[in-house]
């Protein structure tokens, strides 16, 4: 089995004389370019499958770092029960190197060639994150706190937990997202809970994911938990 990349928007496999096809998300700048001792899994979208989605994991070794290259127009729905699945067969793989880590591929626009965006200790809850918040508060963590809810690419609530909230529908990404920034700029020690509508597409979370990592914050620190909600 092999892939060729074209153009570093979509990856063609080739396996038994058949033709998959996956379209990368794109981000505008990645900070992660090269990747060495590395090994694959595939999430094609497939409207042969009763979920649209088939998953190609055959050639996965435990011990290198994985690529997880994951269709840009799958919902975040079809994609997180795989994403999770493939978190777990890696830790409770036999043979383990402490040092890999997973990474979904992406279509850096910036160069026209290949990204990563890491997520290897990305934990995925099926719960809304005030649900998640009270259930797990602890007095070593910091009193403010900011809960982004992405319901679609142009539709992001941000609510503070000391009391304040803004609601900003209807605002281009950036600009919103860019306010976010200045936001936090008046704040210490926070952290950013980011919960994701599980509509959006994987291209949306990805282009949201990747803007939000490449913020220089101070103080504030994005949570490893991620919230998978209606």
């Amino acid at each position: 089995m092999k892939y060729t990349f074209l153009l570093a928007i979509t990856l063609f496999m080739f396996s038994c004389g058949n033709k998959k096809v996956i379209q990368l998300p794109e981000i505008d700048h990645a900070e992660i370019t090269k990747i060495s001792d590395v090994s694959a899994a595939y999430l094609f979208y497939d409207e042969t499958q009763p979920d649209s989605v088939s998953l190609n994991r055959k050639n996965l070794i435990s011990t290198t770092n994985w690529l997880v290259n994951v269709d840009k127009r799958l919902r975040l729905k079809q994609v997180i029960p795989y994403i999770q699945f493939l978190q777990e067969k890696k830790q409770n793989a036999g043979h383990k190197n402490p040092n890999a880590k997973n990474y979904f591929s992406c279509h850096d626009t910036s160069s026209n060639n290949l990204g990563f965006l890491e997520f290897t200790d990305v934990i995925y809850h099926e719960e809304r994150i005030r649900a998640f918040d009270k259930k797990n508060k602890q007095e070593s963590e910091p009193n403010q706190k900011v809960f982004i809810n992405v319901i679609s690419n142009d539709s992001i609530p941000i609510h503070y937990a000391s009391g304040s909230c803004s609601t900003s529908n209807g605002s281009k990404k950036d600009d919103l997202l860019n306010g976010i920034k200045s936001d936090l700029l008046h704040y210490g020690n926070v952290i950013i809970y980011v919960g994701y509508h599980k509509n959006i597409s994987f291209q949306d979370y990805i282009g949201i994911k990747s803007k939000l990592n490449s913020f220089e914050l101070g103080n504030a620190k994005i949570s490893n938990h991620e919230f998978i909600t209606d």
